[in-house]
């Protein structure tokens, strides 16, 4: 056994007063996180191990805590030990977006997660969020070019193309700004929501929030890197998240136009920081993504 789950399972038997019951492992994610299933007298909870040299688990109560006062079905947090980076959580079962998306529900489930997009966009209070201001989307996107172009094709590209990307780069960030900033999630997609029988969806990971572009979270989830869509079903989903955002009073004095504008070049800008994060996720962490 490990150290570090040893220090766990002491942890929770403290909390519980009792010895601790078995621990079974779900999942890693793209970041140092593991996390954990454990049944306590009939209830099934997560256990989040969060390394705290490595992982914050600050970021993740907070803004569990935000999603859960705006009526969103985010894990509710049991207990915690923050020096040793532990927190057992509510547990909202198995079962992914990814995993059930077919033709017999798409529209459904699509529908329950942008009424929780519109949901959170209009009722998160954003105050103390990090912002996604220019810097950050400019790193984002310098990952497709350290670690994709760089690294994974091993191109070496000239001053005048490296001039060019930038250029891009440039024009992305400037239409990610010009949008009304609100509550991001930043990873709003299939493996990151879960169904649920009540207040569907269950969200998850949602520790790297932020302020910032009305579209990034609708290019992620309509985007998704591991599920793609055809083109015409794509516009019908995102052209009733406008009318719903619109009827919020998010997308105010937006036309259509516009909102497809920015939609579209957002989820460029997601899509270059994806393929960078996923060579990284190869290369330095040895991780298939």
């Amino acid at each position: 056994m490990s150290e570090r789950l040893n220090a766990l399972e002491n942890w929770l038997q403290a909390y519980l007063g009792k010895p601790a019951p078995q621990i079974i492992s779900i999942t890693n994610d793209a970041s140092f996180r593991r996390y954990f299933r454990v049944g306590v007298d009939g209830i099934s909870y997560i256990i989040m191990d969060a390394p705290p040299d490595k992982e914050n688990c600050h970021p993740f109560i907070d803004i569990a805590q935000r999603l859960q006062a705006s009526g969103l079905n985010a894990p509710k947090i049991v207990a915690s030990h923050l020096e040793q980076g532990f927190l057992l959580l509510s547990d909202l079962g198995s079962q992914l977006y990814l995993s059930a998306l077919n033709e017999g529900q798409l529209d459904n489930l699509y529908g329950d997660a942008l009424n929780a997009l519109v949901l959170m966009q209009k009722n998160i209070d954003t105050q103390g969020l990090p912002l996604y201001d220019h810097g950050l989307l400019h790193n984002e996107m310098d990952l497709f070019t350290n670690w994709l172009v760089d690294k994974h094709l091993n191109l070496s590209l000239s001053q005048a193309k490296r001039a060019s990307l930038e250029s891009c780069f440039e024009l992305l960030s400037s239409s990610a700004l010009s949008q009304p900033q609100v509550f991001v999630h930043r990873d709003y997609h299939s493996r990151n929501l879960m169904i649920v029988p009540q207040h569907n969806p269950g969200i998850l990971d949602f520790q790297d929030a932020v302020k910032g572009p009305v579209t990034y979270d609708l290019a992620s989830l309509l985007r998704d890197c591991y599920i793609a869509w055809p083109l015409k079903r794509v516009k019908e989903w995102a052209a009733d998240y406008y009318t719903q955002a619109q009827q919020a009073g998010i997308l105010k004095n937006v036309d259509e136009g516009q909102f497809f504008h920015w939609f579209d070049w957002m989820g460029i800008q997601r899509h270059l920081k994806a393929s960078g994060i996923f060579a990284r996720l190869y290369h330095r962490d040895g991780k298939s993504g």
